[in-house]
């Protein structure tokens, strides 16, 4: 497993909402009643994840909440992605009442359908 909080390293993360939009223009949705994931190809060796939130998933905490929830099920999953993807994860409002577990079978599920993951 992953050292606590090594997938927000600076190189992991999508910040700039320059590059929220361009993933979102130029990349490919895969839906899930908890989450949405997009996913855009890069040019580089690594790849950038990027967790957005919106009013419609509720209150300021709960908003917060399902973006840690999101995080923390992505933590353990960053570095079996195949590199060269930019990444966003975009919560809906069910993500708030659903327990890890699930999002993180919800994770796997959309990384897998995208091919994201590696053939095993």
């Amino acid at each position: 497993m992953l050292a606590k909080g090594a997938w927000v390293e600076r190189r992991f993360r999508l910040t700039r909402s320059q590059d929220f939009q361009r993933v979102r223009r130029s990349g490919k949705s895969y839906a899930h009643p908890l989450l949405v994931l997009v996913a855009s190809g890069n040019d580089g060796p690594d790849i950038h994840v990027g967790v957005s939130a919106g009013r419609t998933v509720g209150t300021a905490v709960k908003r917060n909440r399902a973006k840690r929830l999101l995080r923390v099920a992505m933590q353990g999953l960053v570095r079996s992605v195949e590199p060269g993807w930019d990444i966003v994860l975009i919560a809906r409002p069910a993500l708030v009442t659903a327990d890890y577990l699930d999002v993180r079978h919800a994770l796997i599920g959309l990384l897998s359908r995208a091919r994201l993951l590696p053939s095993a």
